[in-house]
């Protein structure tokens, strides 16, 4: 795995004649071209071609996989949209017309949920904060978690009422308490869709009942799934919870993989007549996470069958492989006038790439900064990144920091460095 680094040597001459009068100005630890900020972010839009060869099926895979509605990228599947992603390592598994509208039908209550979770996370709402259930959300069709008119229902309630009884008079309920009246509520809905990069998706309405012009996509949901998971992991585990009985009523998540695919933590199902059977689930096993979505099946046993399988799929094909752990050391940078002579770049994560069961990965791996880097400098800094160039050409970027402090050097060290810069750089 080869690395290399530049360093600007023009900046040599400059810096020492600044050191001189007793200061490097800041400005000249700055990059000449400033590497890209990279955090771990949600999935990114890949161009629709394969990240990595397809997999073949395996031998738990059907006799006749092949004959299968085929997809872009990855295995063919029964349903009409799906998109699977492993969000660690933002590698695209499966995707067949990911990007085209659908119906999100009772999977547009995960915007409605999030919406809670970020009230809670800031305090603005409590577990045992209570809403009234008005006439309009009492008359709700379809799923229900059978709240009484005019009773107050703690938020609580309210978001297992959402997530394990799809209850659409629970959403109502809480899009009225929170904005006054529902379509208020699915303004704030847009709104928060477009904050989290969400480009293919409208709402109308909390519940995702149907209405005019509502619309999502395959890959706007992994997208708000993966923001979820991420942005309220103490909140998330309400997606994995199997049955809840509210008002003396029992029912089951209709959420099946929660019982027969392991590892599987949420999210949330959906049907209507126009769009069909769909899903949004995600597992994690051994640490790795993978986000589907499938839309446009016939039936709920259909969805239950082909999201476990493309599921068992996604693990079974497909691995990640650690290149560096985090703190591992990217590169010695050298550094100008330290008391040391160089000072470790490290990532500040591990870095992981997602390849095909049993190929041996073999990225190229560059750390870009300016040097050499003036002292003092201290551990934690973020100096540079590191560039990983993937198999299938994906440039995926992650921060270097120094590893260490590097004190400056006193006045004597940095005369001692100047003279021998003098003396040798302009022979040299």
């Amino acid at each position: 795995m080869p690395v290399s680094y530049r360093i600007s040597d023009r900046l040599l001459c400059l810096m020492a004649a600044l050191a001189l009068a007793g200061a490097v100005p800041a400005a000249l630890a700055q990059q000449q071209e400033t590497p890209k900020r990279q955090t771990q972010k949600p999935p990114a839009k890949p161009a629709p071609k394969p990240p990595q060869a397809a997999a073949k099926p395996g031998k738990n895979e059907p006799s006749k996989t092949e004959a299968l509605p085929p997809s872009q990228i990855g295995i063919g599947t029964l349903a009409q949209f799906a998109f699977m992603i492993d969000p660690q390592t933002s590698t695209v598994l499966l995707f067949k017309d990911a990007d085209k509208p659908m119906h999100p039908s009772s999977m547009a209550k995960m915007m409605t949920i999030y919406i809670v979770f970020e009230e809670m996370a800031a305090g603005r709402l409590k577990p045992d904060t209570r809403f009234r259930v008005s006439e309009r959300a009492y008359k709700m069709q379809g799923s229900r978690m059978f709240a009484e008119l005019n009773s107050e229902v703690s938020v609580e309630d309210l978001i297992k009422g959402m997530i394990v009884l799809s209850g659409n008079d629970a959403c109502v309920v809480i899009a009225e308490g929170l904005a006054g009246t529902e379509e208020s509520f699915a303004e704030r809905m847009n709104k928060k869709a477009k904050e989290l990069g969400m480009t293919g998706s409208v709402f109308k309405n909390a519940s995702g009942w149907p209405a005019d012009g509502q619309m999502t996509t395959a890959r706007d949901l992994a997208l708000l799934a993966w923001h979820t998971i991420n942005d309220f992991p103490k909140l998330y585990p309400y997606y994995s919870i199997t049955n809840w009985t509210y008002n003396n009523i029992k029912q089951d998540n209709r959420n099946r993989l929660l019982k027969i695919t392991p590892g599987t933590d949420g999210l949330k199902t959906g049907h209507t007549e126009e769009g069909g059977y769909g899903q949004t689930t995600s597992a994690v096993r051994d640490g790795r996470r993978l986000i589907l979505v499938v839309n446009g099946l016939t039936s709920m046993a259909e969805r239950a069958q082909e999201t476990s399988r493309l599921m068992e799929w996604g693990y079974r094909d497909f691995s990640n492989t650690t290149i560096l752990r985090a703190g591992d050391t990217v590169v010695d940078a050298p550094v100008w006038l330290g008391a040391q002579p160089t000072v470790p770049l490290v990532v500040a994560r591990s870095v992981q790439i997602t390849s095909p069961t049993g190929q041996a990965p073999q990225p190229r791996l560059v750390a870009r900064f300016d040097g050499p880097l003036p002292a003092p400098i201290v551990k934690g800094t973020k100096l540079g990144t590191a560039a990983l160039t993937l198999p299938d050409g994906r440039v995926m970027e992650y921060p270097l920091e120094a590893g260490a402090d590097v004190p400056r050097q006193g006045v004597v060290g940095r005369v001692a460095s100047l003279v021998r810069h003098y003396l040798f750089g302009w022979l040299s």
